[in-house]
């Protein structure tokens, strides 16, 4: 299985290490944010791996809507359901929600394509810094805080035409910034696509907060310690 080196497992409980977290983060979504660094302060499991755990346990449904509620710090107890309805929630043993998950229409458990779509989407959404949200800022004139960058995942929905899938693909169709005061509302509108023809479309979605004037010289630095950082990952596998 794609996921299982990600996560520790125990009936309907799942861990997921600093180090399990991080390697997810660089080696499927290609995303070298430093808040996924193991020894990160700040550390949070990256929320595409819980979008793929409940790929992998629960299939692709016709309409899926993901809300996120919270970061999962490492080594947090996350209870996935046992047979979950249209309606259902990732929760700690303390019962506080990291995911809301919604569903309707029919379901596929083809893990050919639960993994194409799995490995397409969070490689996709690995991209967002620097490839998509640097020219979205710079167009707007807003950056994050380069100290403390905070770009928060909100939501991500999809909705398939038919689930008849070989190897779904994601491309992005548009992007978009409104901003207000410091926060920022980011979203891009995806296509799925199987074997040349459209079959799917979604939405992902992220706040960005913190925001005050574009500086080229502060933006140049973030991307550079972030692309210094792949190198270092890439000279060490």
């Amino acid at each position: 299985m794609l996921l299982k080196p990600f996560y520790s497992a125990s009936n309907s409980k799942i861990t997921i290490s600093a180090e399990q977290g991080s390697s997810f983060a660089k080696t499927i979504s290609n995303d070298f944010n430093p808040i996924h660094d193991p020894q990160s302060k700040r550390f949070c499991v990256p929320g595409d791996l819980l979008f793929a755990l409940v790929l992998e346990r629960y299939g692709i449904s016709e309409r899926m809507g993901f809300n996120f509620a919270g970061m999962v710090s490492a080594d947090t107890e996350l209870f996935f359901p046992e047979s979950p309805g249209d309606h259902f929630k990732i929760i700690d043993g303390r019962e506080k929600s990291y995911l809301e998950v919604t569903r309707s229409g029919q379901n596929s458990k083809n893990l050919a394509a639960i993994e194409s779509l799995t490995k397409n989407y969070v490689y996709f959404s690995g991209q967002n810094f620097p490839h998509l949200l640097v020219p979205l800022m710079a167009e707007n004139n807003v950056m994050i805080n380069p100290q403390r960058p905070l770009v928060i995942y909100e939501s991500m929905s999809l909705q398939f035409d038919s689930l008849d899938l070989k190897q779904p693909t994601v491309e992005l169709i548009g992007n978009s910034l409104k901003v207000e005061g410091k926060r920022g509302d980011v979203r891009f509108e995806l296509r799925i696509m199987d074997q040349g023809k459209k079959v799917g479309s979604g939405v992902k979605t992220l706040i960005l907060s913190g925001l005050r004037e574009y500086q080229q010289e502060a933006i140049d630095t973030m991307v550079a310690d972030y692309m210094a950082s792949k190198d270092r990952y890439l000279e060490l596998a």
